[in-house]
Formats: C-alpha cells, sequence, structure tokens
C-alpha cells in the first residue's frame, strides 16, 4: 500500500513533550515498524483501536468548499500524543497506524481553478483515485477486527470507510452521521458532497440517519430523495436546537434505533459544531460538548464499528483549538466502552 506512511518512533520523539512524574498517551500506543504485510499485522496485535490520518482536501475543493481539511490530522497529533496515559485513555489498546500520503494529489488539486467547470472535474476524477487508497487500507483494518478511528480530510472518505468497512466485514454497514449537510447530492462525479449517495447506490450504505441537517443549506431536490427511502431518515437542527419540537436525547435513542440492528459507523462532521474552523464553518450548530455526548453515546453501543472525523480546516492560529477538540472525540470513542 504505497500511500501508507507509518507514524514511526522518530516522530513520536519529536512531538511528545516529556514531563518527569508523568506519562504520555504518545509513549504507550502501539506502533507498526513495517509496511510489509499490514492485515496480519494487525490481526496479531492485541488492540482494539487504530488511529488513521487523512490529510487531504481535494474531495472538498470538487464540491467548491473551503480547503484546508489536509491540515486536521497534524494539528491532531500534536495534541493526541500529549495527553496523560491513565486508566480512562487506554493507550495500550490503541495503535496509531500513520497517515496516507496524498502529497500528488494535493500538488495537481494546487495548479487547478476553484470553479473552473474543466478543473472541477479534473478534481472529481482524482477523488476517486483517493476512494481506491481509503477504502483498501480500510478493508484491511475492519478485516483485521479492529476498529478504524480515522481522522481529517473532507466528508469524500465516508465513501472509502463505508466500502472498507462493508468489504470488511462481507456485509453492508448502517450509518450515523452528525452533520449540517446530508452529503446526499447526486452522482455527479466523486466529491465531498456525495459519499453517502454512492456507497448507498452501489450496496455498501444500508440504513442512514443525518443528525442535525441544516434546512437553510439542504436543496428541497436532498430532502425529496431522503424523504423517498425507507432506509434513510434524518432530523433537523433547527427542530432539534431552535424550535425545540424534538429533544437531543430522544433524538440520538431514534438514530440508533435506526442504525443499530448491525455494525454501523459513526460520522463526525466538524461543520456541524459551532464556531469550529471547517470547510463550512456554522456560527450556529452543535456545541463541543453536545458533539462529545453523540460520540460517547453511539460508541458504547456494541455494534459501532469506526469513528470519522472529518471537514476540520484549522490555521496555524486555529490549530491547537482544532487537535485539542479531535482528541476530545477519539478518546470519547475509547473510553465509550467502559461505561
Amino acid at each position: 500500500m504505497d500511500k501508507l506512511v507509518l507514524f514511526n518512533n522518530t516522530l513520536r520523539n519529536k512531538l511528545i513533550n516529556k514531563r518527569s512524574s508523568e506519562s504520555k498517551f504518545g509513549q504507550h500506543v502501539q506502533i507498526l515498524t513495517s509496511i510489509s504485510n499490514i492485515y496480519e499485522q494487525l490481526y496479531n496485535l492485541d488492540v482494539t483501536y487504530v488511529i488513521l490520518g487523512l490529510p487531504e482536501d481535494v474531495g472538498v475543493f470538487a464540491n467548491h468548499g473551503k480547503p484546508g481539511a489536509y491540515a486536521a490530522w497534524e494539528a491532531t497529533l500534536k495534541f493526541l500524543l500529549n495527553i496523560q496515559s491513565n486508566s480512562y485513555t487506554k493507550a495500550k489498546d490503541v495503535l496509531i497506524l500513520g497517515h496516507l500520503d496524498f502529497t500528488e494529489e494535493l500538488n495537481k488539486i494546487s495548479k487547478l481553478k476553484p470553479f473552473k467547470k474543466k478543473d472541477v472535474l479534473k478534481a472529481r476524477k482524482i477523488v476517486e483515485k483517493i476512494d481506491v487508497h481509503v477504502s483498501h487500507i480500510i478493508y484491511q483494518i475492519v478485516a483485521a477486527g479492529k476498529k478504524p478511528i480515522i481522522v481529517g480530510g473532507g466528508h469524500n472518505n465516508a465513501y472509502g470507510n463505508i466500502k472498507g468497512t462493508s468489504l470488511g466485514i462481507t456485509n453492508p454497514i448502517n450509518v450515523v452521521n452528525f452533520d449540517a449537510h446530508s452529503d446526499f447530492r447526486a452522482e455527479e462525479g466523486r466529491h465531498s458532497g456525495n459519499g453517502f449517495t454512492y456507497a448507498y447506490t452501489e450496496g455498501f450504505l444500508e440504513n442512514y440517519f443525518v443528525f442535525g441537517l441544516h434546512e437553510n443549506y439542504t436543496p428541497e431536490k436532498v430532502f425529496n430523495t431522503l424523504d423517498k427511502e425507507e432506509n434513510i431518515d434524518y432530523n433537523t437542527f433547527e427542530d432539534l436546537k431552535i424550535r425545540k419540537i424534538i429533544s437531543f436525547k430522544k433524538e440520538m435513542e431514534r438514530a440508533l434505533n435506526h442504525v443499530s440492528n448491525t455494525n454501523f459507523g459513526i460520522e463526525m462532521d466538524c461543520d456541524a459544531i459551532e464556531n469550529i474552523p471547517s470547510s463550512a464553518m456554522t456560527p450556529s450548530g452543535f456545541s463541543v460538548n453536545q458533539a462529545r455526548c453523540f460520540v460517547n453515546y453511539f460508541a458504547q453501543h456494541k455494534n459501532a464499528i469506526y469513528l470519522h472525523i472529518c471537514e476540520a480546516a484549522p490555521s496555524k492560529k486555529t490549530a491547537n483549538q482544532v487537535g485539542k477538540l479531535i482528541t476530545y472525540l477519539i478518546t470519547d470513542f475509547i473510553k465509550a466502552n467502559d461505561f
């Protein structure tokens, strides 16, 4: 798998800020030392969670979004490695695999113009190639019996997560998506706004629940599609938090009922969280604590099979904020099985 760059001791030592009498998370996580036979190595390792970075924003570009999602992985590593290693964080249950190297794809995108039709179509072709690499590595992780925690990149990668997981368990999977957008746009070439459409059409995705859709940013055509499909359900942010005609807790229960009959993925789009730098940053959204509660609630279920945190687009100024947020979400997923 030529795109995979393993996390290694050199990077670990560079990023960890050691303190006497303290034990850091990054000092105790497992790592791989050989790039060959990834599946066999994972299968034989006594870990539950495998963390993978996807530093790219090609799918965001292809969907006319704001770039920057490629930077979330690096921002996260700096924080994640330096939290405390204790009985809550369970570092020994975690392997940091590394990241897929999309430098070549990002370089191609840097030469394209954002709203030029020909260039957008080129970007969508590149996303198809990214899909192949994402689905392949996720397949290996899941087939080895581990739970992937996928960080960074655009929401286009939901497709690779779903396909890879489905192939890994040899069955379609369900997904709950904490998102301001359905990402169920037309099959018009791959981008960050239609990963679930492609996964659903191709039979990798069975039941789908979108949690917190923003009414202002969902086309009528998409609402009609969602309403027509029996396997798809959703609620809107406005019903939950503005009109308050449905409750957050009861809607989480309803969403869990919709997806938990089989293995399901948890998709966490940072666009849905208020004032978090992302490809479609919102001044009106869920709080960080609500996002954390959401991950904790769904991750407690035995059928929760992966977590994907995407669309965060940190600048140098906001890298600490984003890194800390994503670290909280990762550890909430890990801790959930204890409660």
